[in-house]
């Protein structure tokens, strides 16, 4: 049995993308329409829309969206260059999740690969964007069928961040090893870290899984040591925004931290991604750029000052776990250990 979530993040509406505010989640339920590649942009950079792979997604679309603008060019030559540079742009928005440069290449790459007019590359644009999204829903179930396998009966799962529907396309990837495993055994539970200084596992970890029935438990970052040394964690699953051969990953501040308590307690530690998320460009984690954000995501929680204004701010948005602390890497191929990644993803061609 699968468990079906109804949560969409992003939508395609025909001639614009609907995308759920994620900014105004928990407090308000609502939607953005975005009609323009530019205002697509903005919705990534101020993480409207945010998570991996729904940022690539979301990317493939903004493409999509320029391409339609870009109608008025003289001829093929300039349609496909100006493309290339709205391209640049997007990529630039988060530089750390490698799924918003692989799904923003590979529209690029596919317009280039047309003989066709432009309003019809124009029309086979908007269609690949619908196939990605409808596509990363299901290996997202794929990623949570070989997950639960690693979940005991009635066992606990810490994740960190938002690794769920609305971080992909629907379903999720650390999320749905959660809800996979559920599905299979209603005495599942969850504890989700509040994931500081966003919040991502307070305002959408734990609104997803209310939502959606599963029991959960929230705890503030800081607390995941506590409950291991109780024994009441069993098993991490985290998500990812880019993946090196070597296993290294790049997730939300404050994942190695937990990686590292997790080997303290030998405590299993998984990584849940679609292939593209691995980077097959890079060797190691070191390789990784890490996207450094506005100091008012720490300064200030729901619009207050939480401390003095004068003090030094550093707001990383990402750390990188060494793929020696991560026993594991759920795809939707199966699961790989880092020592194995390389060797294994040479082997599959990734779409």
């Amino acid at each position: 049995m699968t468990f079906e979530s109804k949560i969409r993040p992003i939508e395609w509406a025909g001639d614009h993308v609907k995308l759920i505010d994620q900014t105004a989640l928990p407090y308000e339920y609502t939607t953005v329409n975005i009609k323009t590649w530019q205002e697509m942009a903005v919705a990534i950079k101020d993480m409207i829309v945010r998570g991996a792979p729904a940022i690539g997604i979301s990317g493939a679309f903004g493409v999509a969206l320029g391409a339609r603008e870009f109608l008025n060019s003289k001829n093929l030559d300039e349609f496909l260059q100006k493309l290339e540079m709205m391209a640049i742009y997007l990529k630039a928005t988060r530089p750390t999740a490698v799924n918003l440069m692989w799904a923003v290449d590979k529209q690029v790459d596919y317009a280039k690969s047309l003989n066709l007019s432009m309003p019809e590359i124009v029309e086979k644009l908007e269609q690949n964007a619908v196939k990605m999204l409808n596509e990363d829903i299901e290996i997202n179930k794929k990623i949570g069928e070989h997950g639960a396998k690693i979940v005991p009966k009635g066992g606990t799962i810490l994740t960190h961040c938002n690794a769920g529907a609305l971080a992909t396309a629907g379903y999720g990837t650390a999320l749905g090893v959660a809800r996979s495993a559920y599905a299979k055994d209603p005495t599942i539970r969850v504890f989700a870290d509040e994931t500081r200084p966003r919040q991502q596992g307070a305002r959408l970890t734990a609104w997803e899984l209310v939502n959606d029935g599963i029991p959960t438990t929230l705890i503030t970052d800081g607390m995941c040591g506590y409950f291991m040394k109780k024994g009441e964690i069993d098993v991490v699953v985290v998500g990812g925004d880019r993946v090196a051969l070597n296993g290294d990953t790049a997730n939300k501040i404050g994942t190695y931290t937990v990686a590292l308590a997790a080997k303290a307690h030998n405590i299993p530690f998984y990584v849940a991604v679609p292939h593209s998320t691995i980077d097959a460009s890079i060797e190691t984690g070191d390789q990784i750029p890490i996207e450094e954000r506005d100091a008012r995501e720490v300064t200030h929680i729901n619009g207050k000052l939480v401390c003095p204004e004068e003090v030094n701010i550093i707001n990383p948005a990402f750390d990188v776990t060494p793929g020696e602390y991560i026993t594991g890497i759920i795809t939707e191929t199966g699961i790989y250990k880092p020592s194995e990644l390389k060797q294994a993803i040479n082997a599959i061609p990734v779409s």
